[in-house]
Order: C-alpha cells, then structure tokens, then sequence
C-alpha cells in the first residue's frame, strides 16, 4: 500500500520534469531492448543465413504487427483506463479493468494463432513472399504462431505495468526478456544451426519468460491494481471502453501491417527480393529511433492519463510540452546519424552483398527525409489517446500510415520507379505532419481556457 501511494503521490505533485525523467528511463531501456527482439533477429539471419533468409523474415514482419496490433488493442486500452481510474481515486474500477483485458487477451491470442495457422500461406504471398524467400517465411512464422498467448499477454500487461507508474519494473521485464532472446539467437543459429527457425524459438522462450514475469507481478504486493479472480467475467462497458481507447494504436499497428505490405509488393515489382530485405533493415533502423519516441510517450502517458482524469490540466500541458520538445530533438538527432551514415547501417546486418548495400544505402538515405517531424507526430497521437480522444488519435495515426501514404505508394512508383517507393514515406510525414499540427493547435488552446476556468473539464470533441 506504500508503494502505492507513492507511485500515485509522484503522478499528482511531483515536478513534471522529475516524473517524465524518472519514467523515460526504464521506458527507454525497456522500448531499446525490446526492440532489439527483431533488429538482432534480422542481424543474426542476415549475417549467418543470407540476404534471402533476411527477405523472408522482412515478409513475415506485416503479420508479426497485426498480432501486436490486437496486443496494443487491449493493453494501452486498457492502461489509459487504468491511469484515469487511478487519478479519479477509482481503483476497484481499475482492477476491473485489468481482469477483462486479461481474459480478452486470452481469447484474442486462441483466435489469432488458429486463423494465422489456417491463412499462413496466402498472408505470405500477399504480404511479398517470393518462391525463393517463402521456405523462409514459413519456417519462421510457424513457430511465431505458437507463442502467440505469451507474446500478447506478456507485451500488453506489461504496458499496464507501466501505466500504473511501476516503469522500473516494466523495464526489468523487458531487460529478462530481451536479454534471453540474444543470448539464446546466436546459441541457435551459429551453435545448433537451426536457421531462421532457430530465431523463431529464441524469440517464443524469451516472450514465455515474460509472460510469467508479468502474471507474477499483478499476483504480488508491488502491484497498485492487482489480477484477482473475481475481475475474470467479462463485461461490455469494460470491454467497450478498453476498445474505444485501444483503437487508435491498434489502428495505427494494423495500418503499418497494410502498409507494409503494399510496400513489400511495390519493392518486389520496382526492386526485387534485395529490395525488400532492404526495407527490413530501414525499418530496423528507423524502429531505435521511434522506439526512443515512444519511450517518451510510455514516459508520458501515466502523466497525461492520471491527471487528466483529476482534472489538473496545468500539468496535461505541462506534459505535453515538455514530450514535445524532447521528441523533435531525438527525432532531429536521428535523421543526421541516418544521412551521415547509411553504410554502416546496412553493413551492420549484411556486409557480404554489394548489391544490397547499394540498393540499402539509396533507399536509407530517402525514407528518413520526413523524421524530423515523426517525433511531433507520434506525441500528438498519444496526447489524444491518453486524454480519451480515441477518433482523433487514430485519424492522426492514419493520415500518415494510410489516407497519405498508401496512395502515395500506388502512384509515385509509376513516375520513379523504386525511388518513387522510398519518396512515398517522407512525403507522406510532411503532409501528415501538418495535419497533426493544426488538430493539437486546437487542443492546446481548450486546455488554456479549461486552465483559465479553474479546470473546467473539457468537453468531449
């Protein structure tokens, strides 16, 4: 109960700069190591399997973000709940609320891992499989589809870790985890030569290990809402509010899934096979920088939620600004290191193919023209995710990853070629960006005049 009120204690009054420090760090660690599951996955098969095998992996990457799409769905659903009960003093509510996603998560997973065993093979070729890379993708999501359960519950609850304000702890799971992915990839592939398959079970271990961490911490006293039996029957307000909140990322997963794949397919008709796997390794890249975004909105959010829901809008904007700031500078940093050096970026995961690399470097080079404005982006979408405008949060997040970009996609290959492919991406960014711009404007300004009313709440858009 101390811990408790301390965690609480430090959302409500504590100096925004402190707080947002205190959980970006571990959030950072947490989003850095975690996102290094897929970049040493695709390191490892790139230097001790080959470039196809790098494609293959690249083509399964679509179906791996519908799963953590449906992840996203319920878990940051679920915690934005969990924070704004938190601020309004409601926590049998927010235990609720952690009991149905939980069950939900359960259920989803069953019907995801049947329904991907049972389309594997045509999700392959749509999302880019060739006959010289689909062994490879199907040896690898075979495996994928068998960890589902723990990769979901795992992933979301720990989100709830997070949201709760035990960041410290959402960090030492993902450091278990992670850490006992890259120790075990080079042990299978290089040790065991067990080939891309190898990867696929490396990565099934380490999300078992997390699972289990997660369940034993909603089980302990660290815990501020706790998993209890009674929160286990599903019921539809719960469900519907956890959905409404959760869509706007699953929005913006499931997208990127789509988007993915027009890619892969405009890549292999421009391109080629080395095109795609390129597209693996930009992604990989571009993934340190937004995840050091989202470590900022991971930092953020408990922030914005809890205080939101206790009507203290000083410190939403507060927040808001100083997330802002901080995520243009990483953004800005990100795109310099990325122009500077594209060399090492690709040899990093494929130093043997000249042809990959030339393809890699070109492609690198114009897809991160648009990262300076991703940070603002990424911010804005999770400011209205976490204050409950979910309609807003997911237009902004499909401007840039759907209604822009897909179109863009179709056309500018036309004109370009394979460079009019890598073009759609920044182009795409800058028109969203300044969507996103115009639809914060107007937000900042309700919470002035909320904050010059004595915090008035503000009304639902």
């Amino acid at each position: 109960m101390k811990d408790q009120h301390k965690n609480i204690s430090l959302l409500a009054d504590a100096p925004i700069r402190k707080v947002l420090w205190k959980f970006f760090l571990p959030a950072f660690t947490g989003v850095v190591i975690n996102s290094l599951y897929n970049i040493v996955d695709r390191i490892f098969v790139g230097q001790g399997v080959g470039s196809l095998a790098l494609s293959g992996l690249s083509v399964v990457f679509p179906i791996m973000i519908i799963m953590m799409a449906f992840g996203m769905l319920i878990g940051m659903g679920a915690g934005v709940r969990i924070s704004i009960h938190l601020g309004k003093k409601e926590y049998q509510k927010a235990e609720g609320v952690l009991g149905n996603a939980f069950i939900l998560l359960i259920i989803t997973s069953l019907i995801i891992t049947v329904v991907g065993f049972l389309a594997k093979d045509p999700l392959l070729r749509m999302f880019g499989a060739s006959i010289e890379t689909m062994e490879y993708a199907n040896d690898y999501l075979k495996i994928i589809l068998l960890g589902t359960m723990l990769n979901m519950v795992g992933f979301s609850l720990n989100n709830i870790i997070r949201s709760e304000g035990n960041a410290k702890i959402a960090m030492y799971s993902m450091l278990i985890s992670a850490g006992t992915n890259i120790i075990l990839d080079p042990i299978f592939i290089f040790v065991l030569d067990m080939g891309v398959q190898g990867v696929a079970w490396a990565t099934i271990i380490s999300q078992f290990i997390l699972c289990i961490w997660v369940l034993r911490h909603f089980r302990s006293k660290f815990s501020v809402v706790r998993l209890r039996f009674a929160n286990f029957s599903l019921s539809w307000p719960i469900i519907l509010s956890i959905i409404t909140i959760g869509f706007s990322p699953f929005a913006m997963q499931f997208a990127s899934s789509i988007v993915h794949g027009v890619f892969n397919a405009q890549l292999i008709r421009y391109g080629g096979d080395l095109a795609v796997g390129a597209l693996g390794i930009i992604m990989s890249g571009s993934m340190v920088v937004v995840m050091s975004i989202i470590a900022i909105n991971m930092a953020a959010q408990p922030i914005f939620g809890f205080n939101y829901g206790a009507g203290n809008f000083v410190r939403v904007k507060q927040t808001l600004i100083i997330s802002l700031k901080v995520a243009i500078i990483v953004s800005i940093l990100g795109f310099i290191v990325m122009e500077l050096f594209p060399g090492i970026v690709i040899k990093l995961f494929n130093a043997s193919d000249p042809e990959l690399l030339e393809i890699g470097k070109k492609g690198l080079r114009i897809f991160m023209l648009g990262l300076p404005v991703v940070g603002f982006q990424i911010i804005a979408g999770n400011f209205f995710q976490s204050t409950g405008k979910a309609g807003i949060a997911a237009l902004i997040s499909l401007l840039r990853q759907v209604i822009v970009l897909i179109p863009m996609l179709l056309f500018l290959p036309t004109i370009w070629g394979l460079t009019g492919v890598w073009v759609s991406a920044p182009l795409s960014d800058l028109v969203s960006g300044v969507i996103s711009f115009i639809f914060l404007s107007r937000e900042v300004k309700r919470l002035n005049r909320a904050i010059a009313q004595n915090s008035i709440a503000l009304t639902e858009i």
